[in-house]
C-alpha cells in the first residue's frame, strides 16, 4: 500500500449530487480538498429522472444557489424546459423545476469543479476507511493507494452493496452499467455503525423516434423561471415534454406478471421509497383506478432516449416491453433501457450529529442516500453542508447548523437525526411547519447573509442581496405611506395591492408615479410580503417561541437514564438520539409534552 504525498483537509468520497457539492463548498472555504470517484466519467451523473427541483426540492435548489452551492447554476444553464409548479396555489408551494440535459448537466458540472480551486480530482475505489482510537485519518483504495485527510465525506449514494433486479435476475452494480462498492460496509460495520437496506428503481427509457406524439398531450414550458439569484446563465434551447396515460390493458398485463416481479415475491428486501411507488405496486394499491398519467422526459438535445416518468418497474424485461406498448402513443416503442429496482445500504438514523458528523468517528461525515435519503436535491444539499461542516473541523472553527425556521436544509437535517427512518426520506412542503418563511423565492435574503461569512459567496454576491433587503423595505414603506382615493375611501397603496382583486402589477399600472417597477422578481416579492404579512408575523412568533426550547442546551454524556420520572421509553429515545438541546429532543418521535417538562426539571437541577 502506498502513501499519496500529500495530506488533505476534506477527502471527499463519490463525485454524485452530495460529493460534488461537499468537494466544491469546503474547496470555496480555502481547505485543501480532494474528491475521489470510481469514474472520473460519471461526475455529477443524473442516475435515473433528468429532472432538477420540484415541489419542495426546488426550494432545496435555490437554498443551495443562496449558500454558493453549484446545482442551481448548473440547472439554468443545461436545462432544457423550466416550469413554476404550484403557480396556481399560494406562495409557499410554488417550486421551479427543470428539465436537464443530463450530458450537458454532468459535463458542465465536471468542468466547473476542474476548475474549482483548491480542489483535486482523482479516480479511485475506496475499500476502507482508516481509522483508529475513534478517529477517521484517511482511506485505502482498491488501487493500493491510501489518502490521508483530517475530515472525510462519505457520500456513496446506491453504490453500498448495491444490488439490481430485473425480473428474477438480480446482480451487483452501483446503477445499471457501474460496479457496487463492496468494502465501504464492512469497514462502517466494523466501526460499530448499524446499517440498514433500502429500495429504489428507475423506469424504462425508449426511442423517441417510436413514440406517435399525436396521441400524447404536449406539456410546453414557463418563461421566466430560474434557480440561481445571480447572473442569469446562458440558455439551452427549450422543448416540450408530453403526458400519456396507462390502459386498463396495461393493468392486466402487470396483474397476470405479479409473481415475476422481485418486489412481490419476496426477492427484493429492501423497502421503496411510499410516494413514489413502481408501477406494479400502484396497479396494486389503486386497483380500482382505469389509468396512471405517465410523462414522457426528452434526455437531451443529443440523444433521443426518453424518460418514461411514473412507470418505474423492476418486472422481467419482456413484460416491461408488452406493457409499454399498451401505454397511449407507446404502441411501437422501442426499449433502449430497461427498468430496474436497486437495493443499497444506507447509515441507520440516530448515528450523525446535526453537523453531519457521525458520533462513532470523529471526522467522517455522511451525505446523501448513505443517510437513508432519495433524491438528487436532498443529496446535494447534505453534501453542501457536509463539506461546510468538514472544512470547519479542519480549520477548527465552528460549524454551520440551520435551524428548521432558517431553511428546508434545517428540516430535512433535523428530520434525520431524530426520525428513524423506515423507508426513503423525501422533502416536502408540509414538512416545514413555517413554510411561508421558507419560500423558495426568499432564499437568497433568509441564507446569504449566513453564507458570507463562511466564505461560500463573494463580496459583491453578499452587497447585492443586502441592497435587495434595503429595496424591498424601502418600497414596502413608500407604500405605506402613499395614500390614494378608492371607492371614496382613503387606503394606503399598501393595503390596496393587499386585497384579492389587486396585485402589484395592477397598482404598478394605475400609479406608475407612486409604484415604481422594480422587475418581476422584485414587484413579486413585495406583493407577496403585503399580502401575507399577518400570517408571516405570526409564524415569526411561533419560531421565536420554539427557539426558547433550542436554546436549551444538553451536555454530551448528559445521562438520561438517571432522570426521575421519565418514560423508559423517552429514557432509551434520549439515549440513543443523544439530542443537543431541548427542542430537538421535543422533536424526537414519541416524546409527550410530560417528556420535556420532566427533562427539562432535571436540567434545572443540574
Amino acid at each position: 500500500m502506498w502513501t499519496y504525498p500529500k495530506e488533505f483537509d476534506v477527502l471527499v468520497i463519490g463525485a454524485g449530487h452530495a460529493g460534488c457539492e461537499a468537494a466544491h463548498a469546503a474547496a470555496r472555504m480555502g481547505v485543501q480538498t480532494l474528491l475521489l470517484t470510481m469514474n472520473l466519467d460519471t461526475i455529477g451523473k443524473m442516475s435515473c429522472n433528468p429532472s432538477i427541483g420540484g415541489t419542495a426540492k426546488g426550494h432545496i435548489v435555490r437554498e443551495i444557489d443562496a449558500l454558493g452551492g453549484l446545482m442551481g447554476k448548473i440547472a439554468d444553464r443545461r436545462s432544457i424546459q423550466f416550469r413554476m409548479l404550484n403557480a396556481s396555489k399560494g406562495p409557499a408551494v410554488r417550486s421551479p423545476r427543470s428539465q436537464a440535459d443530463k450530458a450537458a448537466y454532468a459535463l458542465e458540472m465536471k468542468h466547473r469543479l476542474e476548475r474549482t480551486q483548491n480542489l483535486e480530482i482523482q479516480q479511485g475505489t475506496t475499500e476502507h476507511l482508516l481509522i483508529k482510537e475513534g478517529r477517521i485519518l484517511g482511506v485505502q483504495t482498491l488501487e493500493g493507494i491510501e489518502y490521508r485527510a483530517k475530515t472525510v465525506v462519505l457520500s456513496s449514494g446506491t453504490f453500498m452493496r448495491g444490488l439490481l433486479h430485473i425480473g428474477s435476475t438480480h446482480f451487483s452494480g452501483g446503477r445499471g452499467g457501474d460496479k457496487a462498492a463492496s468494502g465501504l460496509s464492512p469497514s462502517l460495520e466494523k466501526a460499530g455503525f448499524r446499517l440498514g437496506r433500502l429500495k429504489t428503481g428507475t423506469p424504462p427509457r425508449i426511442n423517441k423516434r417510436s413514440i406517435d406524439f399525436s396521441r400524447c398531450e404536449e406539456q410546453p414550458g414557463d418563461l421566466g423561471v430560474v434557480f440561481s439569484y445571480d447572473e442569469p446563465e446562458e440558455r439551452m434551447p427549450q422543448i416540450s415534454c408530453h403526458i400519456t396515460y396507462t390502459t386498463p390493458e396495461t393493468h392486466q398485463i402487470i396483474r397476470n406478471n405479479l409473481d415475476r416481479s422481485p418486489l412481490f415475491s419476496g426477492q427484493i428486501q429492501g423497502v421503496g421509497p411510499r410516494y413514489c411507488p413502481s408501477i406494479e405496486d400502484k396497479v396494486v394499491r389503486f386497483a380500482d383506478k382505469e389509468r396512471h398519467q405517465i410523462f414522457l422526459e426528452p434526455e437531451g438535445l443529443t440523444t433521443d432516449e426518453v424518460y418514461v416518468n411514473g412507470i418505474s418497474s423492476s418486472l422481467p424485461f419482456d413484460v416491461q416491453l408488452a406493457m409499454i406498448r399498451t401505454v397511449v402513443g407507446l404502441e411501437k416503442a422501442e426499449v433502449m433501457r430497461p427498468a430496474y429496482a436497486i437495493e443499497y445500504d444506507y447509515v441507520l438514523s440516530d448515528q450523525i450529529y446535526a453537523t453531519l458528523e457521525t458520533k462513532l468517528v470523529e471526522g467522517l461525515f455522511l451525505a446523501g442516500q448513505v443517510n437513508g435519503t432519495t433524491g438528487y436535491e436532498e443529496a446535494a444539499g447534505q453534501g453542501l453542508l457536509a463539506g461546510i461542516n468538514a472544512a470547519c473541523k479542519a480549520k477548527q472553527c465552528p460549524p454551520l447548523v440551520l435551524k428548521r425556521s432558517d431553511a428546508y436544509l434545517g428540516v430535512m437535517i433535523d428530520d434525520l437525526i431524530r426520525f428513524e427512518l423506515t423507508e426513503p426520506y423525501r422533502m416536502f412542503t408540509s414538512r416545514a411547519e413555517h413554510r411561508l418563511l421558507l419560500r423558495q423565492d426568499n432564499a437568497d435574503l433568509r441564507l446569504r447573509p449566513i453564507a458570507y461569512p463562511y466564505g461560500l459567496i463573494s463580496h459583491a454576491q453578499y452587497e447585492r442581496v443586502i441592497q435587495k433587503q434595503a429595496t424591498i423595505a424601502q418600497q414596502m414603506a413608500r407604500l405605506q405611506k402613499c395614500y390614494k382615493s378608492i371607492d371614496g375611501k382613503s387606503v394606503s397603496l399598501a393595503s390596496l395591492i393587499c386585497r384579492p382583486d389587486w396585485s402589484y402589477e395592477k397598482a404598478l399600472r394605475a400609479f406608475p408615479e407612486q409604484v415604481e417597477d422594480l422587475g418581476f422578481d422584485l414587484n413579486g416579492q413585495i406583493e407577496m410580503e403585503l399580502k401575507y404579512a399577518g400570517y408571516v408575523e405570526r409564524q415569526k412568533k411561533d419560531v421565536a417561541k420554539l427557539e426558547k426550547l433550542d436554546e436549551i442546551r444538553i451536555p454530551k454524556g448528559f445521562e438520561f437514564n438517571q432522570v426521575v420520572g421519565l418514560r423508559t421509553e423517552a429514557k432509551q429515545k434520549f439515549s440513543r438520539f443523544t439530542p443537543d438541546h431541548l427542542g430537538q429532543a421535543s422533536r424526537i418521535s414519541g416524546i409527550s409534552p410530560a417528556d420535556i417538562s420532566i427533562l427539562l426539571i432535571a436540567l434545572q437541577k443540574r
